[in-house]
This record gives structure tokens, C-alpha cells and sequence, in this order.
């Protein structure tokens, strides 16, 4: 008697724990439930991609103080941005080598030829 007492009760629990995960389960995959989780996993994402964002900047910032330093170039602070400038020789140097601006050491009219 009290085997089957026994073996009835450990198979309701059974029955009563296999229906409670099939339930919940089944909740999961509801339509709400996976749009839920869906827009949980997009701003998981999107978090991890402004992290990522933010480590390439600090990187990207880094990087270009160590090239400023080793090239001797300095943050000119009346200029906007903070724009690096060269130092002082250097920069007279480049603006007097400044080829923006074409200059002809010869002028040349088409209309010669013709």
C-alpha cells in the first residue's frame, strides 16, 4: 500500500513538474514574449556597439598623441579645434613650401598655336 502511495505521489509530482516547463516554455515562445526578447537582444547590441565605438576612439586618441609627440607637433590653442600646429621653423617652413596654390614658372596661351 504504501509502495503505491509512494510511486502515485512521485508521479504526480512528475506530471505536475513536466507541466509547468512545457508551460513556460510555451510562454517564451509566444509572439509578445519573442518581440520582447528580440528588442532585448537589439539594445544589447546596440550597447556593445557604442562601447566598441568608444574603445576606437580613445584608441584613435591615443594613437594620435603618441604620433604628435614623436613628431614634435603641439595643440595651438588659437586655433579652432584645437587644430595641431607645427612648431614655430617648421611651420614658416610649410607655409613657404605651399603648393595649393598654383603658381606657373611660365605662362602658356593656347591660342598661340592656333
Amino acid at each position: 500500500m504504501f509502495r503505491r502511495a509512494f510511486w502515485f505521489t512521485a508521479g504526480a509530482a512528475a506530471g505536475v513538474w513536466a507541466t509547468t516547463k512545457v508551460n513556460r516554455q510555451l510562454k517564451k515562445l509566444t509572439p509578445e514574449s519573442l518581440a520582447a526578447q528580440a528588442a532585448d537582444k537589439a539594445v544589447e547590441a546596440g550597447h556593445r556597439l557604442k562601447d566598441f565605438a568608444l574603445d576606437v576612439k580613445a584608441g584613435m586618441t591615443q594613437r594620435e598623441d603618441e604620433l604628435n609627440d614623436a613628431l614634435g607637433l603641439r595643440q595651438d590653442p588659437d586655433r579652432p579645434d584645437n587644430v595641431t600646429a607645427l612648431p614655430g621653423p617648421r611651420r614658416l617652413r610649410a607655409i613657404e613650401n605651399d603648393k595649393t596654390t598654383y603658381r606657373p614658372k611660365f605662362s602658356y596661351d593656347r591660342n598661340e598655336d592656333h
